[in-house]
């Protein structure tokens, strides 16, 4: 599913079909934020990776670290956003992706429209606390200053099952 900021219609598109262009790119990309997620859940955290890229380049990458970090801000997206503001010595990321592993929240969300951050691609949808259309939709509400592309279900199998597994083993 897409959501296109521009005119805030719900576009339903093929996000995991074929194998080249935009879409081979983003399941490369989204690949990588799997593997940090992964790196969270071992470490006993929930299981989400994020990567922020611009131009085929990587700018940061963080999995999520609120329970190491002793934060509640230190969401993958955060700190991934941290990591790549530092790198060009910016805050504003304009043209870069933001690839996550889980839908992100409000915070999360609020950080990338002042990131100015061009486009997100998650992967499993969050029915409870998703801020990019599951639950609210605040990359593309028009009454904000800039409006974030979403582009939802990039590899959202491999994410909902490292997810699921993670929230079973702790029951």
């Amino acid at each position: 599913m897409k959501i296109n900021s521009k005119n805030g219609l719900l576009n339903r598109v093929g996000v995991n079909a074929g194998t080249g262009g935009a879409a081979g790119l983003d399941r490369r990309w989204m690949r990588r934020a799997l593997r940090l997620a992964r790196r969270a859940g071992m470490a006993g955290e929930v299981p989400v990776g994020a990567i922020v890229v611009r131009s085929g380049r990587l700018l940061g990458a963080a999995a999520n670290a609120p329970i190491g970090l002793a934060d509640p801000s230190a969401h993958a997206e955060i700190l991934a956003l941290r990591r790549a503001g530092w790198r060009v010595r910016n805050y504003r990321l304009p043209g870069a992706t933001l690839y996550v592993t889980l839908e992100p929240c409000a915070m999360c969300a609020g950080a990338m429209v002042h990131a100015r951050i061009e486009r997100v691609v998650f992967a499993a949808p969050d029915p409870r606390a998703g801020a990019a259309g599951s639950r609210f939709r605040l990359l593309d509400d028009p009454q904000l200053n800039h409006c974030v592309e979403v582009v939802a279900g990039c590899e959202a199998e491999s994410a909902s099952e490292l997810l699921w597994a993670f929230f079973r083993s702790r029951r």
